[in-house]
């Protein structure tokens, strides 16, 4: 095989590990920071339900641990057992959590807990239909609220002095407004890093050719020789109509660059085993292990044809 090639599948899979770091530290950060604006009220509410969607559960406590239930189906038994984890620190939970999905449920969370209905996140006029006024967002007069916050927390901006209410549904929709700020800080964020990625990948990937990271029934995502990310999904409401997506702010709608990095590092090492050496030798052992085990059983059955019958 090519040693140069190896050389840029090589750098390739280190940037993309790189990318995943920084993109999980910038998100604890941005997490916490969230968190820390809006412990006094979360502790008010007495904590909220985020996510209560059989079989997934996320709440957060008063404390600000959070409450994560996983469900799994016994080996053995075959039954199914549900476990309930506590998460400490947003480390973690940025480890397990879209972002993006993280500031969605609490802005749906404080929805429900204000008595309003659920809005789609997209909605052109939200403020309207979600019965806010403007001087209950937290933007800047003669500018959108969410996008200067989006750019704001981009750029690196210090944290502004955490807000106040007066009473549970003041909070409730203050805080709703704040995750939606931030929910559309974190898919910019995501986006620009998937278009950083894509810059300093470019030059490698056109030595490479196409690169297909995830190849599924209901979605194909590739690196393509020209440096960019092209994805088609199936979205659970289209009817089986597919959808392409072609820039990073239609591929954070459906991915979380966190699991797009890791995916392309494993596409890499799996087509090119050169490039994690540390990974082909486990593939090895145990794939040895499953031969030693099948030429015990060759070995059985030849004696077993070898007695003779009566």
């Amino acid at each position: 095989m090519d040693t140069g090639r190896n050389d840029l599948l090589g750098e390739l899979a280190s940037d993309a590990a790189l990318e995943r770091s920084d993109f999980l530290v910038q998100s604890t950060d941005q997490l916490r920071r969230f968190l820390d604006h809006h412990k006094e009220r979360i502790a008010v509410l007495g904590g909220l339900t985020l996510i209560d969607d059989e079989p997934d559960y996320l709440s957060i406590a008063p404390d600000l641990t959070f409450r994560s239930r996983s469900r799994f189906q016994d080996e053995l038994t075959g039954e199914w057992i549900s476990e309930t984890e506590v998460i400490e620190s947003a480390a973690e939970l940025v480890e397990l959590y879209n972002p993006a999905d993280i500031y969605a449920a609490f802005g749906e969370a404080a929805r429900e807990a204000a008595g309003m209905s659920p809005e789609p996140t997209a909605s052109a006029d939200l403020l309207e239909t979600a019965g806010i006024s403007t001087e209950e967002t937290l933007g800047i007069s003669g500018e959108d609220p969410y996008a200067a916050a989006a750019d704001s927390w981009a750029a690196g901006q210090g944290q502004e002095a955490p807000l106040d209410a007066d009473d549970d549904e003041q909070a409730a929709h203050r805080l709703y407004d704040l995750a939606l700020e931030y929910q559309e800080g974190s898919q910019r964020s995501e986006a620009h890093l998937l278009e950083q990625f894509e810059g300093m990948a470019a030059n490698l990937v056109s030595v490479i050719g196409d690169l297909v990271i995830v190849d599924d029934d209901d979605e194909r995502l590739v690196l393509t020789a020209n440096g960019k990310f092209r994805a088609e999904v199936v979205p659970e409401d289209s009817e089986g109509i597919w959808r392409n997506l072609e820039t990073a702010d239609e591929l954070v709608e459906f991915y979380d660059p966190t699991d797009v990095f890791g995916d392309l590092a494993d596409a890499l090492a799996e087509a090119y085993p050169s490039v994690a050496p540390e990974l082909a030798g486990e593939d090895a052992a145990e794939g040895d292990a499953a031969d030693g085990d099948g030429d015990g059983d060759d070995g059985a059955a030849d004696a077993s044809e070898d007695e003779p019958t009566a």
